[in-house]
């Protein structure tokens, strides 16, 4: 006989699920696997809502399955180790991103970069290794592999330290591959969202001079004054953006509605770097001729691994970088997502989950 999702592990759990393609959450009661011998648990705390999450949650990618159960931003409290745990003890603080396993012995394993393993597991609508789906923090406790927790600094604020989990690695980690993380730089940011307000933080952190590119002339204020941008263009202005022809070394490109890149390459000085992270629904247009011209570059990057995952998080703490956040309670949820897709929020929903999720919920 089939188990339910109450019975197919031995610990009852509780969270906000997507039920199917409404994308609308409601209760669930559904359960975790014991504690293994080299897993952590943890009662979550706080969890960010991403972008990723509303589209999963509406099948957006044609890879979910139901119920789901987002949250891949997550920070809790250490609750039980296994037998063979060694870098985590009960009652300590802790992170879980957007991996919970992968294989530990392919190549990119092996050089800490097990966001690109082939049998990767991500934290929610994935399969775990025995055949169940993994459900993400959007729930009142989590288990993971001790491997894909992080250790979280004493001075990182839990809440607006959540989202630094995802967006905060997917910004850190392409300033760090592709080099644009060094003192005196110039560095172009496309997009002022989530992703983009971090991606700010960090490259002034760097020591970077900072451009920000916008198509919303109201962003620039913030940009400038609260977020310490040295520059501001509105994108769809011509005239600006061919006034800063050549003149980047670097841009890290956020945004994921459909936009032109080229404007963008022509920006770039020799050799200079174009870096997306953004995932609009249709291809961009790639000219050859700037790149050949300008020995330019088009790169990509998604998260990180586990070590520098931990080494952004330390960075963050070091340098005061916390996500601008607005804290829910979870059952706000639904309304969150209505405001997300309106882009409306500045810049980043985290759930309190530990004060708003209870035990038993009603399904």
């Amino acid at each position: 006989m089939e188990k339910s999702l109450e019975t197919e592990h031995p610990i009852k759990a509780y969270g906000y699920a997507a039920k199917d393609t409404s994308g609308t959450f409601s209760p669930l009661t559904f359960s975790r696997r014991a504690t293994g011998d080299n897993d952590v648990r943890f009662k979550v705390l706080y969890c960010g809502i991403c972008h990723s999450d509303l589209h999963y949650a509406k099948n957006e990618w044609l890879a979910s399955t139901y119920p789901l159960i987002p949250g891949h931003e997550i920070v809790g409290v250490v609750t039980e180790v296994g037998s063979k745990v060694e870098k985590f003890k009960v009652g300590e603080t802790v992170g879980v991103g957007c991996l919970v396993g992968s294989c530990r012995s392919c190549q990119n394993c092996s050089n800490n970069l097990e966001q690109h393993c082939p049998k990767m597991i991500m934290t929610y609508a994935s399969t775990n290794f025995d055949g169940t789906l993994t459900y993400g923090g959007y729930s009142d406790h989590m288990v993971s592999d001790e491997h894909f927790v992080l250790h979280w600094p004493d001075n990182l604020p839990l809440d607006s330290g959540a989202p630094l989990l995802c967006a905060g690695i997917t910004t850190y980690s392409p300033l760090r591959h592709y080099g644009l993380d060094k003192p005196g730089m110039k560095i172009g940011i496309v997009g002022l969202g989530g992703l983009g307000h971090v991606a700010v933080k960090f490259a002034k952190a760097f020591g970077a001079e900072v451009t920000v590119f916008s198509t919303t002339p109201e962003k620039k204020q913030e940009a400038l004054e609260v977020l310490k941008a040295d520059h501001f263009i509105v994108s769809k202005d011509v005239e600006q953006m061919k006034a800063a022809t050549g003149t980047l070394d670097g841009i890290l490109d956020t945004v994921s509605a459909p936009h032109p890149i080229a404007p963008f390459i022509d920006i770039l000085k020799t050799a200079g770097k174009l870096v997306l992270v953004g995932v609009p629904e249709k291809p961009h247009e790639l000219p050859a001729f700037p790149l050949i011209l300008g020995r330019k570059i088009v790169g990509g990057t998604s998260i990180g691994g586990l070590r520098e995952t931990q080494e952004m998080l330390v960075f963050c703490a070091m340098h005061g970088i916390t996500s601008d956040v607005e804290v829910i309670p979870i059952d706000y949820v639904n309304t969150a997502m209505d405001r997300l897709l309106k882009s409306d929020v500045r810049y980043r929903f985290v759930i309190d989950v530990a004060n708003s999720i209870k035990a038993p919920l009603q399904t």
